[in-house]
């Protein structure tokens, strides 16, 4: 008796530590994705005003106006003429050579097998495949509704899919466990099908020749990431133009009027609202059904405020005239949807749910609100529905219910932030039986790892992030620890430099709870302000510079490659000095920034290597990468583009 109450004991002992160990996993697990998400949000914020800043260009650079009206027209004018397909593909040549999958149109099920398994070997679709398959794709998808709607039975359930954001091996996990699609085999994916991940430009391939052969079964719904400005910052425009180095132009001009294009969401038995983001107290179907959705050529760009009934401005080479319903190009008046049209479609798109009661701005992204579960019940109530499906955010299990069962967020995406960070999900729906759920995980090599070591990996990947902004800001950070620190000591209470962190960074985070990991303290308590910066830095192209320049280039290097890359009509890599300098005043007064400008003109002139009057402004933002002291990564790893 005495060996099997030992033996209980022991199990007991070993049940509780097992528990607590696994308790402070998933603890660690909570910071670590609040970190991964509360950058995400922070970047998104800067996209907006980024999107902010285009509006301001386009009013206060006269010339830009004058000199490039294709920039207007890319940034402005969402009514892009048809294109005959002579133009885009009579001259592309499919050689013998040519080992990818070759697509049989008018296209079947045995396509989608084709592409599936060639994308598997990591083979390329021809251009003049992805072409053939775009037009196709957005010659049927002018034919669709703003909103889809979908009947179900007991009998035929339909899958639900959240982002997955170029993570294609996820794809092909809930191809290979849920069944491909097919009439008795339905799927939404509701958004987000791009960026963030290597491989978005193959999900799309498949999701579209899926659309193709099962137009009825197969439904799309456009997430805040179908839209041509998210690309450029996230990766997909990249990924076109490294995939497509011929014809990637082309292909992006031809997604960006598809995005235009995609259903806006989707509705299930009368019951069931599928939207990518959320709803606002103001959210009304009745206006979503009937507005023109292609007109909304990028979320980021609301409607231009114009004074007056109209302004042209003079010699514009194209005729580009601007008025109070849109741009006018060669005669041809491209209006805008209103701006409470716009306001309507960013809140379905941006927006996310929490428990707080009410309707209040989504202080976390920066763009559509937060809504609560009164918000919930009125419009759900209003529009006689039942339930909201929503995506748009990642979730620790890959799905998650809230709002008294009325909202269930779902993210396919697993691995989204670092491998082992969150779970993927799909859900399974049918008329009259509650939705089924269903979890997974891409596993590779490094998931054989104790689940500790993984957890490691994904907490230092999240505070390496983390102490990146940090350096980013190091100036004003030091500003006010040296406010805060009235005895010149070096050191700060903990609640003195939360105060500070949080001031400063704006990311809404438990400070406290991560000072450990990122500065050291005293054996009172006390925090060396200092060792925040004290294990990473930022490399100075030019030593002469001043730090502030340094941090200022750095923290925006995404906004200004945007801003120079779409500037750069003819993708020559180069821009002027002077254009720089025009660019680079009109940044510092939108975005507020204190920077001298003798010193961008010294390190400018230090950067126009060959003596040319112009730059490489890829190279000129790559020369400022971070620097970890501890890290084992090549310099080319840490470098940040």
């Amino acid at each position: 008796v005495s060996c099997g109450s030992a033996a209980l004991k022991a199990a007991l002992v070993i049940q509780n530590w097992y528990r607590g160990h696994s308790a402070q996993l998933k603890t660690r697990q909570r910071y670590a994705l609040t970190i991964f998400q509360s950058i995400e949000y922070a970047d998104e914020q800067g996209q907006l005003e980024l999107s902010n800043f285009f509006s301001f260009m386009l009013e206060n650079y006269t010339r830009l106006l004058e000199e490039d009206s294709e920039l207007v027209t890319h940034l402005f004018d969402s009514n892009i003429q048809d294109k005959d397909r002579q133009d885009y593909w009579v001259l592309i040549d499919v050689p013998d050579s040519y080992c990818g999958p070759r697509l049989q149109f008018p296209l079947t099920f045995t396509d989608i097998d084709l592409l599936i398994e060639a994308f598997k070997q990591q083979q390329i679709l021809h251009a003049y495949y992805v072409l053939e398959v775009l037009f196709e794709t957005k010659k049927l998808l002018q034919q669709m509704p703003n909103f889809t709607h979908i009947k179900t039975s007991p009998s035929k359930e339909i899958t639900i899919c959240g982002d997955l954001h170029g993570k294609l091996d996820d794809l092909f996990l809930i191809y290979y466990k849920n069944g491909l699609p097919s009439v008795s085999n339905p799927y939404v994916f509701n958004g987000d099908f791009v960026d963030r991940g290597k491989n978005s430009m193959e999900i799309l391939m498949i999701l579209f020749v899926s659309f193709l052969v099962y137009p009825n079964d197969l439904h799309l719904n456009r997430g805040n990431h179908e839209d041509f400005m998210m690309n450029m910052r996230y990766g997909f425009t990249n990924e076109v133009l490294h995939k497509y180095k011929l014809h990637g132009k082309k292909i992006l001009q031809v997604l960006e009027d598809i995005y235009t294009w995609l259903p806006i969401g989707t509705i299930i038995d009368n019951e069931i609202l599928v939207i990518h983001g959320g709803i606002s107290e103001s959210t009304d179907l009745n206006l979503l059904h009937r507005i023109e959705r292609n007109k909304l050529k990028s979320v980021l760009m609301p409607p231009i405020p114009i004074d007056g009934d109209h302004a042209t401005e003079k010699g514009n080479k194209v005729g580009t005239t601007i008025t109070a319903r849109g741009i006018r190009t060669n005669g041809s008046l491209s209006e805008q949807l209103t701006k409470h049209e716009w306001e309507q479609v960013i809140d379905i798109l941006w927006s996310d749910p929490r428990g707080k009661r009410g309707c209040y701005p989504n202080t976390g992204r920066g763009g559509g609100c937060y809504f609560g579960p009164d918000i919930t019940s009125k419009i759900l109530n209003k529009y006689q529905l039942k339930m909201l499906i929503r995506s748009h955010e990642c979730k620790p299990e890959g799905y998650e219910i809230c709002h008294d069962g009325k909202v269930i967020t779902v993210f396919s995406a697993s691995n989204y932030y670092e491998e082992g960070s969150n779970r993927g999900a799909y859900i399974r729906v049918s008329s009259g039986t509650p939705p089924r759920f269903f979890q997974y995980q891409v596993t590779r090599a490094t998931c054989l790892r104790p689940l500790y070591q993984r957890m490691n990996a994904v907490e230092s990947r999240a505070i390496r992030m983390l102490k990146e902004r940090m350096i980013s800001q190091k100036t004003d950070l030091i500003r006010v620890f040296q406010l805060q620190d009235s005895s010149k000591s070096g050191k700060l209470s903990v609640g003195q430099w939360a105060f500070s962190m949080e001031n400063i960074l704006g990311l809404n985070l438990p400070w406290r709870s991560l000072s450990s990991h990122l500065v050291t303290t005293d054996k009172d308590g006390n925090i060396d302000y200092m060792s925040s910066f004290q294990d990473i830095h930022i490399q100075k192209p030019v030593k002469e510079v001043q730090s502030t320049l340094i941090e200022t280039v750095y923290r925006y290097r995404s906004d200004l490659q945007i801003i120079f890359n779409v500037i750069d009509s003819n993708h020559s890599g180069l821009i002027s000095m002077e254009e720089f300098r025009s660019i680079w005043k009109l940044f510092k007064s939108h975005y507020r920034v204190c920077v001298d400008d003798s010193q961008l003109d010294e390190l400018t002139e230090r950067m126009d290597l060959n003596k040319d009057g112009s730059i490489d402004f890829n190279e000129f933002l790559k020369a400022f990468y971070v620097v970890h002291k501890f890290d084992k990564l090549s310099k080319s790893d840490t470098k940040v583009a």
